[in-house]
């Protein structure tokens, strides 16, 4: 079901893990933002678009993660773009032999195996590097691209309606999750939440890639937990977190078990990093 959050924009959340799609409504047709998790919810998407006499005329990925890379027949064959770091990253993925076979195991550890379809998983296209906007007829979207969670990370920043599209950042259920390749993912992380923080004012609507949708009064307080919690972690100390911990979320108790996976993967870096060469 679409719920509007905003003039001409539109989010679905799946019940797994609580995966919000974006629907924004341009002169021609709409935009699609991560379109969505099992094949029966993007049907009932690619349906509910249709009774309202809507096409999908572009799709986009905010960033290289399985959950955030899928498509449906139905949904048409519009460009689906992604900033050139996130296609790189993607097709890089998709060279490996066995990729999508192996994204498949992975859900059959879940409660929605066997229900995703992979046939046209991933199949982005990559905007020019820097682009700072999406190219199509609607409202303008702004590209915050940044490398917190993932390489080639993107925000959208829905100026017109004052609606930011925050992909795997400022969520109320998950805390940060790291992209512990780089040298330094805790700065990156950071220089994120400093980057959206800078159109937070103008911001009326958070959507996060999971999680609720917040108010204006939402985000700062997320970007101020999100930092938080990274700035503990730098430290080696316990976050005080209500996302982990005794007041984790029902059902999303296995958070803990992200951030302890985080905590002790970053010492082990810190320990390396001290060892001379």
């Amino acid at each position: 079901m679409l719920t509007q959050v905003a003039e001409g924009v539109l989010v679905h959340q799946s019940e797994f893990v609580q995966s919000n799609t974006v629907v924004v409504h341009g002169r021609a047709g709409v935009l699609l933002i991560d379109p969505g998790i099992t094949g029966d919810e993007m049907a009932c998407l690619a349906n509910d678009l249709a009774g309202s006499d809507q096409t999908v005329v572009a799709g986009f990925s905010t960033h290289p993660h399985w959950d955030h890379l899928l498509w449906h027949a139905r949904l048409g064959a519009a460009p689906r773009y992604a900033t050139a770091r996130c296609a790189a990253a993607v097709r890089d993925q998709l060279s490996e032999p066995g990729a999508k076979a192996r994204v498949a195991d992975h859900l059959l550890e879940t409660e929605i195996g066997g229900q995703v379809p992979l046939d046209l998983y991933g199949l982005v296209t990559a905007l020019p590097a820097e682009t700072a906007r999406i190219p199509w007829h609607g409202p303008q979207v702004r590209i915050i691209e940044h490398q917190a969670h993932a390489p080639g990370h993107a925000a959208l920043f829905i100026e017109e309606r004052g609606v930011l599209v925050a992909g795997d950042t400022l969520s109320d259920v998950l805390v940060p999750m790291l992209d512990l390749d780089p040298a330094d993912p805790i700065e990156d992380y950071l220089a994120a939440l400093r980057l959206l923080e800078g159109v937070a004012g103008d911001v009326d609507v958070v959507v996060p890639g999971h999680g609720s949708v917040g108010g204006a009064d939402q985000v700062h307080a997320r970007v101020e937990q999100d930092r938080a919690y990274l700035l503990a972690l730098r430290e080696g100390h316990v976050p005080s977190d209500p996302r982990i911990g005794p007041a984790a979320k029902p059902g999303w108790e296995w958070v803990n078990d992200v951030h302890t996976g985080q905590a002790q993967r970053l010492a082990q870096k810190s320990e390396r990093d001290k060892t001379p060469g």
